[in-house]
């Protein structure tokens, strides 16, 4: 059957219908897809086999890189001659621009690494035409293979050029002992072509401001290409000046400003197309001037924004010289006569020459609150606008044919910046009492970590925790003071350090000890390290770094007598075991603290001495076992309730 088929314009020709389109060469930035065609004659047919066109006409993200770049950088893990490099595109070559020749990063090495790009490749970096099957292809600003349709100078593809207007200037520097930086243009979002050059000591620098009304800055401090929310910006620093390249368009509002550095005056020189966002628009025929009887009815200009589509003041179009406000329009209406009952004409109370009066707004104030839902509000008033263009207010009454705009509206809607905590880290102790960390971070309504939350509802980043595993394990045939070390070793583990924003020592837990019973030896790993408090993460530091005593990193232990009962112990051991304990005994000790109830109400009673362990620096009381080491004190008894009860 594919025989038999034909396509409508080959006609009666000895060429076989054309198949299917191929796959698209992109998914993005402009492809090519081909269709064959097959010769069904002996002879030699006229005309190509093979078609294209473009495919995936959709911008890439930012992210997705250059395609040509890409094609070079799958080489970098194949060896050239031998060795590896890190393969650059070398682009915009005049002679064979279709060809794949990339440069080592850092070297003079240029390579031709294939003798065709992938189809859809740019010829060159600032044109559209692009490479199919090794040759360049003319592509115009409609997407087409072959058009010669171009741009205009305000990006509209075969416009006119009437959506922009050129500015170009000068700047030049005035030195002050008081100013720092001085501003040299602002160029608003949606320019085109921008270009400065600075000549002089001074450094250029931008201010950034988004549509959503982020502000950024970008110092600009070395040469080279770069994103600046979404727009490629072209920077060459010389000893002597600077270029800035910024093809456009523009994704926010850009600041240029610049920074003094020296004695001597600069100057900068600056050319951009402005988009034209404010332009007049003709409106809809007013209410005729009379009900009956003919009258006649006029037409106004509004001037609307382009980029909100919403209509402004009128002072907004004022701004570009080349808008020119439309002349209102008149046409006669209601030429019915008036009903023979009483013949009256209703007349609108306006002038024939004169535009209908119209309402005007002031802007709007400023939002009463910066989150969470506020209001705003502005003022409304009837105006008029005489033959010479003057404005000026009139009563209300007059406006009444049209509604009235409303003069407050809710604004900053979104949700206020919020705390958001993360999950615990582990306990910073394998037993016992220790503490633990986590993360909390301030949040806007995008997810984007802020300023802005309260201080006051924070929660809390490090509370106490207790790991159910315990620090000793008591051996009940051991003498009662062999038991005292495991409590010091606890009691180190609570005081462990935290890792903080200063250089500090950073014990690890201590190892089991290296004996099953008997007097052995720990170790653990003391690192010098640091909190990086913007993400949260933790840093090693060589030692060096850190000040203060570095804390022990080996110490003796005891796990119990090798034959499970009281045992005599070596010399090492006795200044292990007793050495502690009296450190132990110069922190805990007993104290009385107050007495008992009397036992009787009358009659003759006792109180008994109550008697505490406490730890003598906190004034705390503690475990009793803590205080073993140290005599308990004597039991004392005083006499109470010695009156004598009264008779039954």
């Amino acid at each position: 059957s594919s025989r038999t088929a034909r396509s409508e314009e080959d006609g009666d020709s000895l060429w076989d219908a054309w198949g299917s389109w191929s796959e698209c060469s992109r998914t993005c930035g402009g492809g090519a897809s081909y269709s064959l065609r097959r010769c069904l004659s002996s002879k030699i047919c006229e005309g190509r086999n093979i078609r294209y066109r473009t495919c995936s006409n959709v911008d890439c993200p930012p992210e997705a890189g250059d395609f040509r770049a890409q094609q070079c950088s799958a080489h970098n893990d194949v060896k050239y001659q031998g060795q590896f490099y890190e393969w650059l595109p070398v682009s915009n070559d005049p002679d064979n621009p279709c060809s794949l020749k990339c440069q080592a990063r850092g070297m003079a090495l240029v390579v031709e690494l294939a003798p065709k790009v992938l189809d859809g490749t740019r010829c060159y970096t600032e044109s559209l035409d692009m490479c199919i099957s090794g040759l360049c292809q003319i592509v115009g600003c409609d997407r087409q293979l072959g058009s010669t349709v171009k741009e205009d100078n305000c990006g509209v593809c075969n416009g006119d050029g009437s959506t922009c207007r050129l500015v170009r200037g000068q700047y030049k520097s005035q030195l002050s002992a008081n100013k720092l930086n001085d501003t040299v243009v602002a160029i608003p979002y949606g320019s085109r072509q921008v270009r400065l050059v600075l000549k002089g000591p001074d450094h250029l620098y931008l201010e950034i401001k988004t549509l959503q009304g982020l502000k950024s800055e970008n110092s600009l401090s070395t040469t080279g290409s770069f994103l600046v929310e979404n727009s490629s910006i072209d920077f060459q620093k010389f000893p002597d000046k600077e270029i800035l390249r910024i093809s456009g368009p523009l994704t926010a509002d850009f600041t240029i400003k610049i920074r003094y550095a020296g004695a001597a005056d600069s100057s900068v020189q600056f050319i951009f197309y402005q988009p034209i966002i404010h332009r007049w628009r003709e409106t809809d025929f007013f209410p005729c001037s009379a009900s009956c009887g003919g009258g006649y009815q006029l037409t106004s200009a509004e001037c609307f924004d382009l980029r909100s589509s919403r209509v402004v003041a009128d002072q907004y179009c004022h701004y570009y010289p080349e808008n020119i406000k439309p002349k209102p329009k008149l046409q006669e209406c209601n030429q019915d006569p008036c009903p023979a009952s009483d013949g009256y004409k209703q007349i609108m109370p306006y002038d024939l020459y004169h535009p209908l009066p119209r309402w005007e707004s002031t802007p709007w104030t400023a939002c009463s609150s910066s989150c969470g839902g506020g209001i705003q509000s502005r003022s409304i008033s009837c105006v008029e606008e005489d033959i010479q263009g003057h404005i000026s207010p009139v009563e209300e009454w007059k406006c009444m044919y049209t509604p009235k705009m409303p003069v407050v509206q809710p604004c900053n809607i979104f949700d206020c910046p919020k705390w958001l905590a993360q999950e615990w880290s582990l306990c910073t102790v394998t037993c016992g009492q220790g503490l633990r960390y986590r993360v909390v971070l301030c949040l806007d309504h995008r997810g984007m970590h802020t300023g802005g939350c309260s201080p006051k509802t924070k929660p809390h980043i490090k509370e106490e925790c207790i790991v159910s595993t315990p620090c000793y394990k008591p051996r009940e045939k051991l003498p009662v003071e062999a038991k005292l070390p495991w409590y010091k070793q606890a009691q180190e583990l609570e005081e462990g350090t935290t890792v903080s924003e200063e250089p500090s020592f950073v014990p690890e837990a201590w190892s089991t000890c290296s004996v099953t019973c008997g007097v052995g030896s720990q170790v653990r790993l003391v690192k010098c390290q640091v909190l990086l408090s913007f993400s949260q993460s933790v840093a090693d530091l060589p030692i060096d770094e850190c000040e203060g005593p570095k804390p022990v990193s080996q110490r003796a232990c005891y796990s119990g007598p090798c034959s499970g009962e009281a045992t005599e112990y070596t010399p090492e051991e006795t200044e292990f075991l007793y050495g502690s304990l009296q450190e132990f005994d110069e922190l805990y000790d007993w104290e009385y603290e107050g007495f008992t109830e009397c036992s009787e109400s009358c009659g003759g009673g006792v109180q008994e001495a109550v008697v505490t362990c406490l730890n003598k620096q906190t004034r705390e009381t503690a475990d009793e076992t803590l205080c073993v080491t140290s005599r308990r004190p004597p039991q004392l008894l005083k006499a109470c309730s010695v009156d004598p009860c009264p008779p039954r």
